[in-house]
């Protein structure tokens, strides 16, 4: 990790096991795919790279979810659908 002081933030780390949990369920290859056309769909929609990153459904579980560090104990499969 480059940057020192993120290994202590639990909340950064907590986000980011979001996203490896989304990965896995979706084998890697696919999520990264998902990603990149919700994206380019987000961003023809707002015309803003910054809310077109904001609000793809991987980002806004990770974001609503990553100080809660139980989530992931208690996430259920392919939970981000519901922030589509």
């Amino acid at each position: 990790m480059k940057r020192k002081e993120l290994k202590d933030d639990f909340v950064f780390i907590n986000h980011e096991r979001i996203h490896l949990r989304q990965q896995l369920e979706m084998l890697v290859l696919p999520f990264f795919i998902w990603y990149i056309t919700e994206y380019v769909i987000r961003y023809i929609y707002y015309r803003n790279s910054y809310k077109a990153y904001s609000n793809i459904s991987f980002e806004r579980e990770a974001y609503r979810n990553e100080s809660n560090l139980n989530y992931l104990k208690n996430r259920s499969s392919w939970a981000f659908i519901k922030y589509l």
